[in-house]
């Protein structure tokens, strides 16, 4: 698939940490409770590290415990792309990724019983996101 922002390894590497890289282009998680993102709230917009695309808002962020910031719903429907499953501790989930550049955010989950309006948990990697603080915080 065509990406709007396309770049070679070599010049993601050149953009971004050891660790942003690992997990954006690497597609590999960070570890639990380690995020920067995991507990904040503060609010603004979840923005892509890779390249500043809107991905996901505080008003979405909420408190699944699960160790990484969890979403209920993107910014925009169209803001990322959920591909594949893989097999996460023994679970199938659906890869969620960036709409804009294709780098790897984390996994969807559904059904898991949360007090949602959608049911669904965006699992998402701290490395994979900047947070652009709302106007006055």
């Amino acid at each position: 698939m065509a990406y709007d922002i396309e770049k070679s390894d070599a010049e993601w590497r050149a953009e971004l940490t050891p660790a942003e890289f690992r997990v954006l282009r690497g597609a590999t998680d960070e570890a639990p409770f380690t995020g920067e993102y995991t507990d904040t709230k503060e609010k603004g917009v979840y923005c892509c590290r890779a390249c500043g695309a809107e991905l996901f808002t505080s008003e979405e962020k909420f408190d699944s415990r699960c160790g990484w910031p969890s979403f209920y719903d993107p910014k925009d429907l169209d803001s990322v792309e959920v591909k594949q499953q893989r097999s996460l501790f023994g679970q199938e989930a659906p890869v969620v990724q960036c709409a804009r550049c294709g780098s790897y955010l984390g996994e969807l989950f559904t059904g898991e019983g949360f007090n949602t309006p959608t049911d669904k948990r965006y699992c998402i990697n701290s490395l994979s996101l900047r947070l652009n603080p709302a106007d006055g915080e």
